[in-house]
């Protein structure tokens, strides 16, 4: 039985922790590496900086699953102490979520990935781009996207096979 135990909010965090390693002029830039900064990602996010450490390894952790580079059960020690109790309600059967207070954040984009995992599978994956480090959460009807903007790196994939079609036929 799968049980979804993450919200529209974890979602966003999800994808927005992920793509916090772009690659800039072909140098790869960690947005959580600047104290400053990191320290306003994280309110901009309500999450206290002391939850820091754990989300960058969650992060590392996740984006080497997402790629398929690491099985999922790397996750596993994000998920310490973590419980989902159950209660009936009026409206029927409520969850609570009980997560260590250090470890909130890392529990909460794992379950939020999961929560893709189960309610759209394989829309969550990397850019086609293989110059990009970014994320994208495919939300096409024929989940077709490729690439984390059309604007950027759809239209540089574009314009690189035109030109080496363009160049391919020229040397012929």
């Amino acid at each position: 039985m799968d049980v979804v135990a993450a919200g529209s909010h974890d979602e966003a965090l999800l994808l927005d922790l992920l793509n916090s390693t772009p690659v800039i002029d072909g140098v790869r830039h960690d947005d959580l590496d600047n104290p400053t900064a990191a320290r306003a990602w994280c309110r901009s996010h309500g999450i206290t900086a002391t939850q820091l450490p754990d989300l960058i390894e969650a992060r590392n952790a996740l984006q080497a699953v997402v790629r398929g580079q690491q099985a999922a059960q790397t996750l596993q020690p994000f998920l310490k102490g973590v419980s989902l109790s159950p209660s009936l309600t009026d409206d029927g059967l409520a969850w609570t979520l009980t997560v260590p207070r250090a470890s909130e954040a890392a529990a909460r984009v794992i379950l939020a990935w999961d929560a893709l995992r189960i309610d759209s599978p394989g829309r969550l994956r990397p850019c086609a781009n293989s110059e990009c480090r970014l994320f994208l959460i495919d939300r096409s009807k024929p989940n077709t996207a490729r690439w984390c903007s059309m604007a950027i790196c759809g239209n540089r994939m574009k314009a690189r096979r035109h030109y080496q079609r363009s160049r391919a036929m020229a040397e012929d």
